[in-house]
Protein backbone atom coordinates (compact mmCIF):
# COMPACT_ATOMS: atom_id res chain seq x y z
CA UNK A 1 0.00 0.00 0.00
CA UNK A 2 3.15 2.14 0.96
CA UNK A 3 4.48 1.65 -3.20
CA UNK A 4 0.99 2.39 -4.36
CA UNK A 5 0.69 5.93 -2.39
CA UNK A 6 4.29 6.47 -3.12
CA UNK A 7 3.57 5.76 -7.03
CA UNK A 8 0.48 7.88 -6.67
CA UNK A 9 2.02 11.14 -5.18
CA UNK A 10 5.19 10.83 -7.84
CA UNK A 11 2.42 10.35 -10.89
CA UNK A 12 0.34 13.51 -9.72
CA UNK A 13 3.80 15.56 -9.63
CA UNK A 14 4.82 14.45 -12.82
CA UNK A 15 2.21 15.30 -15.02
CA UNK A 16 1.88 19.01 -14.28
CA UNK A 17 5.53 18.88 -14.49
CA UNK A 18 5.40 17.74 -18.53
CA UNK A 19 2.42 20.00 -18.97
CA UNK A 20 4.62 22.83 -18.50
CA UNK A 21 7.49 21.22 -20.02
CA UNK A 22 5.35 20.75 -22.77
CA UNK A 23 3.89 24.28 -22.89
CA UNK A 24 7.82 25.53 -23.26
CA UNK A 25 8.24 23.14 -26.59
CA UNK A 26 8.09 25.67 -29.74
CA UNK A 27 5.67 24.41 -32.22
CA UNK A 28 8.18 23.44 -34.86
CA UNK A 29 9.84 20.77 -32.61
CA UNK A 30 6.39 19.78 -30.98
CA UNK A 31 5.85 16.63 -32.81
CA UNK A 32 1.89 16.89 -32.42
CA UNK A 33 1.35 20.77 -33.35
CA UNK A 34 -0.16 21.94 -36.53
CA UNK A 35 2.44 22.51 -39.25
CA UNK A 36 2.16 25.95 -40.74
CA UNK A 37 4.18 26.90 -43.92
CA UNK A 38 6.15 29.72 -41.59
CA UNK A 39 7.71 27.51 -39.65
CA UNK A 40 11.42 26.73 -39.03
CA UNK A 41 12.31 23.44 -40.52
CA UNK A 42 13.24 20.88 -38.41
CA UNK A 43 13.65 17.20 -37.97
CA UNK A 44 10.38 16.89 -36.63
CA UNK A 45 9.06 18.93 -40.04
CA UNK A 46 9.21 15.79 -42.18
CA UNK A 47 8.02 13.42 -39.67
CA UNK A 48 4.59 15.81 -39.79
CA UNK A 49 4.44 15.96 -43.18
CA UNK A 50 4.03 12.20 -43.40
CA UNK A 51 1.84 11.88 -40.75
CA UNK A 52 -0.35 14.47 -42.82
CA UNK A 53 -0.70 11.57 -45.41
CA UNK A 54 -3.47 9.96 -43.44
CA UNK A 55 -5.14 13.46 -42.80
CA UNK A 56 -6.32 15.33 -45.46
CA UNK A 57 -7.98 18.22 -43.34
CA UNK A 58 -5.48 18.61 -41.52
CA UNK A 59 -2.97 18.90 -44.75
CA UNK A 60 -5.15 21.67 -46.25
CA UNK A 61 -5.29 23.36 -42.92
CA UNK A 62 -1.62 23.50 -43.01
CA UNK A 63 -1.43 24.47 -46.77
CA UNK A 64 -3.89 27.21 -45.72
CA UNK A 65 -1.28 28.75 -43.54
CA UNK A 66 0.06 30.25 -46.43
CA UNK A 67 -0.28 33.73 -47.82
CA UNK A 68 -2.89 33.97 -50.16
CA UNK A 69 -1.17 35.32 -52.84
CA UNK A 70 1.43 32.57 -52.92
CA UNK A 71 -0.55 29.55 -53.36
CA UNK A 72 -3.69 28.77 -55.15
CA UNK A 73 -4.59 25.04 -55.41
CA UNK A 74 -7.86 23.42 -55.58
CA UNK A 75 -8.94 20.58 -53.15
CA UNK A 76 -9.60 17.19 -55.57
CA UNK A 77 -11.98 14.06 -54.47
CA UNK A 78 -10.02 10.78 -54.42
CA UNK A 79 -10.70 9.24 -58.03
CA UNK A 80 -9.55 6.69 -60.51
CA UNK A 81 -8.23 9.07 -63.13
CA UNK A 82 -6.70 5.48 -64.65
CA UNK A 83 -7.56 2.40 -64.18
CA UNK A 84 -4.85 0.94 -61.21
CA UNK A 85 -4.05 4.14 -60.53
CA UNK A 86 -6.31 5.53 -57.60
CA UNK A 87 -5.89 9.01 -56.18
CA UNK A 88 -6.02 9.80 -52.54
CA UNK A 89 -5.59 13.13 -50.29
CA UNK A 90 -5.05 15.02 -53.79
CA UNK A 91 -4.99 18.49 -54.78
CA UNK A 92 -4.32 20.20 -57.93
CA UNK A 93 -1.93 23.07 -57.42
CA UNK A 94 -2.30 26.32 -60.10
CA UNK A 95 0.45 28.36 -58.50
CA UNK A 96 2.96 28.08 -55.13
CA UNK A 97 5.26 31.45 -54.81
CA UNK A 98 6.59 31.07 -58.05
CA UNK A 99 4.30 30.31 -61.39
CA UNK A 100 3.89 26.87 -63.36
CA UNK A 101 4.34 25.99 -67.16
CA UNK A 102 1.07 23.95 -65.98
CA UNK A 103 -1.12 23.12 -63.15
CA UNK A 104 -0.36 19.95 -61.54
CA UNK A 105 -2.26 17.16 -59.79
CA UNK A 106 -0.32 16.33 -56.32
CA UNK A 107 -0.97 14.36 -53.10
CA UNK A 108 -1.81 17.05 -50.32
CA UNK A 109 1.76 16.35 -48.69
CA UNK A 110 3.96 16.43 -51.76
CA UNK A 111 2.08 20.04 -52.27
CA UNK A 112 2.83 21.20 -49.37
CA UNK A 113 6.30 19.73 -48.83
CA UNK A 114 7.53 21.80 -52.15
CA UNK A 115 5.48 25.21 -50.79
CA UNK A 116 7.99 24.34 -47.99
CA UNK A 117 10.87 23.48 -49.76
CA UNK A 118 10.47 26.81 -52.11
CA UNK A 119 10.18 29.35 -48.99
CA UNK A 120 12.62 27.98 -46.98
CA UNK A 121 15.27 26.27 -49.21
CA UNK A 122 14.49 27.42 -53.13
CA UNK A 123 14.52 31.07 -52.87
CA UNK A 124 17.16 31.30 -50.46
CA UNK A 125 19.86 29.56 -52.67
CA UNK A 126 18.61 31.69 -55.37
CA UNK A 127 19.39 34.87 -53.73
CA UNK A 128 22.64 34.30 -52.23
CA UNK A 129 24.07 32.68 -55.84
CA UNK A 130 22.15 35.43 -57.94
CA UNK A 131 20.69 38.02 -55.88
CA UNK A 132 16.87 37.74 -56.96
CA UNK A 133 14.36 34.60 -56.39
CA UNK A 134 13.02 32.25 -58.51
CA UNK A 135 9.62 33.61 -60.30
CA UNK A 136 9.00 30.62 -62.74
CA UNK A 137 8.87 26.70 -62.62
CA UNK A 138 8.87 24.41 -65.90
CA UNK A 139 8.25 21.05 -65.02
CA UNK A 140 7.75 17.75 -66.54
CA UNK A 141 4.60 16.84 -64.84
CA UNK A 142 3.47 15.39 -61.10
CA UNK A 143 0.89 11.67 -62.15
CA UNK A 144 1.29 9.41 -64.51
CA UNK A 145 -0.35 5.73 -64.40
CA UNK A 146 2.86 3.81 -64.71
CA UNK A 147 6.28 1.76 -63.18
CA UNK A 148 9.34 3.33 -62.30
CA UNK A 149 11.52 4.41 -65.31
CA UNK A 150 8.19 4.20 -67.31
CA UNK A 151 7.60 0.76 -67.53
CA UNK A 152 4.03 -0.64 -67.81
CA UNK A 153 4.60 -3.71 -65.36
CA UNK A 154 6.96 -4.19 -62.30
CA UNK A 155 6.84 -1.47 -59.26
CA UNK A 156 4.58 1.27 -59.15
CA UNK A 157 6.39 4.80 -59.35
CA UNK A 158 5.58 7.46 -57.31
CA UNK A 159 4.17 9.42 -59.86
CA UNK A 160 1.16 6.26 -60.46
CA UNK A 161 -0.06 8.07 -57.17
CA UNK A 162 1.10 11.31 -57.44
CA UNK A 163 3.83 11.79 -54.77
CA UNK A 164 6.50 13.21 -57.14
CA UNK A 165 7.27 16.58 -58.98
CA UNK A 166 10.07 16.35 -62.14
CA UNK A 167 11.33 19.72 -62.31
CA UNK A 168 13.60 20.95 -65.49
CA UNK A 169 14.52 24.69 -65.64
CA UNK A 170 14.08 27.46 -62.82
CA UNK A 171 13.27 30.72 -64.47
CA UNK A 172 14.40 33.60 -62.04
CA UNK A 173 12.73 37.27 -61.44
CA UNK A 174 15.33 38.81 -63.94
CA UNK A 175 14.73 36.48 -66.90
CA UNK A 176 17.71 34.03 -66.68
CA UNK A 177 16.42 30.07 -66.92
CA UNK A 178 18.83 27.26 -64.83
CA UNK A 179 18.04 24.15 -66.69
CA UNK A 180 19.14 20.90 -65.52
CA UNK A 181 20.26 19.68 -68.64
CA UNK A 182 21.99 22.50 -69.91
CA UNK A 183 23.34 24.01 -66.75
CA UNK A 184 24.13 21.15 -64.00
CA UNK A 185 28.07 20.66 -65.12
CA UNK A 186 28.55 24.39 -65.16
CA UNK A 187 31.24 25.53 -62.49
CA UNK A 188 29.65 29.14 -61.70
CA UNK A 189 26.70 29.99 -60.15
CA UNK A 190 23.81 28.20 -62.09
CA UNK A 191 25.56 25.04 -61.76
CA UNK A 192 26.26 25.83 -57.87
CA UNK A 193 22.26 26.99 -57.52
CA UNK A 194 21.35 23.81 -58.84
CA UNK A 195 23.03 21.41 -56.50
CA UNK A 196 21.71 23.69 -53.50
CA UNK A 197 18.30 23.43 -54.50
CA UNK A 198 18.78 19.50 -54.77
CA UNK A 199 20.93 19.34 -51.25
CA UNK A 200 18.43 21.49 -49.80
CA UNK A 201 15.38 19.42 -50.63
CA UNK A 202 17.03 16.36 -49.00
CA UNK A 203 15.14 16.51 -45.52
CA UNK A 204 11.90 17.26 -47.15
CA UNK A 205 11.22 14.62 -49.66
CA UNK A 206 11.91 11.07 -48.87
CA UNK A 207 13.69 10.73 -52.70
CA UNK A 208 15.39 13.98 -54.24
CA UNK A 209 16.97 12.03 -57.63
CA UNK A 210 19.06 14.08 -60.14
CA UNK A 211 22.01 13.62 -63.04
CA UNK A 212 24.11 12.31 -60.31
CA UNK A 213 21.71 9.33 -60.11
CA UNK A 214 21.21 7.83 -63.20
CA UNK A 215 21.04 8.60 -66.88
CA UNK A 216 16.97 8.50 -66.70
CA UNK A 217 17.36 11.95 -64.49
CA UNK A 218 19.83 13.84 -66.39
CA UNK A 219 17.68 16.55 -67.23
CA UNK A 220 15.22 16.87 -64.39
CA UNK A 221 14.87 16.68 -60.35
CA UNK A 222 12.95 14.73 -58.96
CA UNK A 223 11.39 15.84 -55.32
CA UNK A 224 9.32 12.28 -54.56
CA UNK A 225 7.78 11.77 -50.61
CA UNK A 226 8.49 7.45 -50.35
CA UNK A 227 11.37 6.68 -49.00
CA UNK A 228 13.78 8.63 -46.25
CA UNK A 229 16.78 10.46 -47.52
CA UNK A 230 17.27 9.28 -50.74
CA UNK A 231 19.22 12.45 -52.18
CA UNK A 232 21.41 11.59 -55.85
Amino acid sequence: MRSFKVLLLVSALAVPSWWGFEARIPRHWHPWQPLTVDDPLTPVTRWKLRRLGDDPEGCLAALGTAPDDDLRVTPLDDHEPVAGCPLENVVRVHRAGVTFNASFVATCPLALAWTLYERHRLQPAAEAHFGTGVAHVVHYGSFACRGIYGREEGRPSEHATAEALDVATFRLADGREVSLQRHWEDDGARGDFLRAARDGACDLFGSVLGPDYNQAHADHLHFGMRGFRLCR
